[in-house]
């Protein structure tokens, strides 16, 4: 994908944890608008993404397309499975409404033989359920053929669109490289990485296998396939949580590493192979989408960009903003920082505990809020680890003009955003928590469940 498609240097995701920036990715709008703050979603959490924002399935549904989700939702279950993806435009879905290790540890045998998977997970949460549509068809899952589930399912799913010369939209969200890592037997102990090796090749192979059915059904030449991820490495889990590379610091901080993603558009024959270091972020995915289909944008604010003349025709991105939001959402402070073209200002920073063991302090749980005045300003095209402030000896009179107008932009940006209720503040409810067998007892161990052979409309796969 990236030798033949265009491939992005400056690509950004909204939230640095799972549930605000998947919210992003689908809705186009900032967490702060669809209320996916703070932090992310519990197996029995209240709230979920709410059924009144629109997201890229439902225009594309009402457009014509077949719609499936596969993968990792992570955007809320509910009573009755109200905000599964199946009630946000997703006609059909396969996965896990919740994160693979919100589940006990000693219910994830991940490594034939019977080898628990690399890495810790939040212990006595709910047994792992595999969901089919709004059905339980494995509970504890088995993550040593889950992918292989995947596979077929998506397979199934294309080709059927295909032959009923349907378009569709597949959106699979990989749980590959998150922890605890896991992989299926072809893939165990191949990688000179380790187990997290073996995650990340299985990953690389899902892609191969996906690429390899649009190939096989002769429609690569209108289809438009995304790579991109949601949120950057926990590095607080070395070798078991990724590579911040020269970016600073990672996951749940408003640095760089924490919600620059890589980002591949690949499209045979219409989107010309290179490298951009135009700026872009998932939140462009949907009006990109809608411009592309000729689907029906959604009659509320957007914070993307139609990034169509870009892919197509080699334009100036229409985005030279982007804003920063901490995990940990105050309407009062607001966003942290404010990238303009090639200059970065941070107003606030802090530390995370999922930063952790980086030789960086800024990076770590005892690098407390901080705000700061002037903002800490970095000129990101020369130097993206955000090491030398250039303002540190003072406001040099050339840099006067690009500050001013940052500063225009944080106001300007902070006026727009009228706050939605925090979805995942609604709290917890233990009789949320997904069951395959809700009236056996006790809990969680009695919820055991499998059902060999699936199908749905159509879709058939083992």
């Amino acid at each position: 994908m990236a030798a033949g498609g265009l491939r992005f240097r400056d690509f950004y995701s909204t939230g640095t944890a799972c549930s605000p920036s998947r919210a992003s990715l689908l809705t186009g709008r900032y967490q702060s608008r669809n209320g996916i703050y703070p932090d992310v979603f519990l197996p029995d959490s209240r709230g979920g993404l709410p059924l009144s924002e629109v997201t890229i399935a439902e225009i594309l549904q009402s457009h014509g397309y077949r719609t499936a989700m596969v993968g990792k939702w992570h955007l809320g279950l509910g009573l009755n499975g109200t905000y599964l993806p199946t009630r946000q435009g997703f006609q059909h879905f396969l996965g896990l409404p919740f994160s693979h290790d919100q589940g006990p540890c000693q219910n994830l045998t991940c490594f034939p033989p019977n080898i628990s998977c690399y890495g810790t997970c939040d212990l006595g949460e709910a047994l792992v359920p595999l969901f089919l549509d709004e059905k339980i068809i494995q509970e504890p899952l088995d993550f040593t053929n889950l992918v292989l589930k995947y596979q077929r399912f998506s397979k199934s799913f294309i080709s059927a669109s295909v032959n009923d010369k349907k378009p569709f939209f597949l959106y699979y969200a990989s749980h590959h490289t998150h922890y605890p890592q896991f992989a299926s037997a072809q893939y165990t102990g191949q990688s000179l990485r380790g187990q997290f090796g073996d995650a990340l090749l299985e990953l690389d192979g899902s892609v191969y296998e996906l690429l390899n059915t649009i190939w096989e059904n002769g429609i690569q030449n209108n289809t438009l396939v995304i790579f991109t991820s949601d949120n950057g490495p926990e590095t607080m889990r070395m070798e078991r949580g990724g590579c911040s590379g020269l970016l600073k610091c990672g996951t749940n901080t408003t640095y760089e590493c924490g919600v620059r993603e890589p980002a591949i558009m690949f499209w045979e024959g219409k989107i010309q192979p290179g490298v951009t270091s135009e700026l872009a972020s998932t939140l462009d995915i949907l009006p990109t989408v809608a411009s592309i289909t000729g689907a029906s944008l959604p009659k509320t604010t957007l914070d993307g960009y139609d990034l169509s003349k870009l892919l197509f025709n080699g334009h100036p991105s229409p985005r030279n903003t982007f804003h920063y939001y901490p995990g940990s959402i105050d309407p009062k402070k607001g966003i942290f920082a404010v990238r303009l073209g090639k200059y970065k200002a941070h107003f606030y920073t802090q530390g995370a505990a999922t930063s952790e063991t980086t030789p960086d302090p800024d990076c770590h749980e005892t690098s407390f809020l901080t705000f700061h005045d002037p903002p800490l300003l970095f000129d990101l095209s020369t130097d993206p680890a955000e090491n030398y402030n250039l303002l540190k000896g003072g406001i040099p009179g050339d840099l006067g003009t690009v500050l001013n107008e940052i500063l225009a932009e944080h106001n300007r940006f902070q006026k727009t955003v009228k706050y939605a209720e925090s979805e995942i503040n609604k709290g917890t409810d233990p009789s949320l928590k997904p069951c395959c067998n809700p009236e056996c007892s006790p809990k969680p161990d009695c919820c055991r469940c499998e059902k060999r052979r699936s199908s749905v409309k159509g879709l058939t796969w083992s």
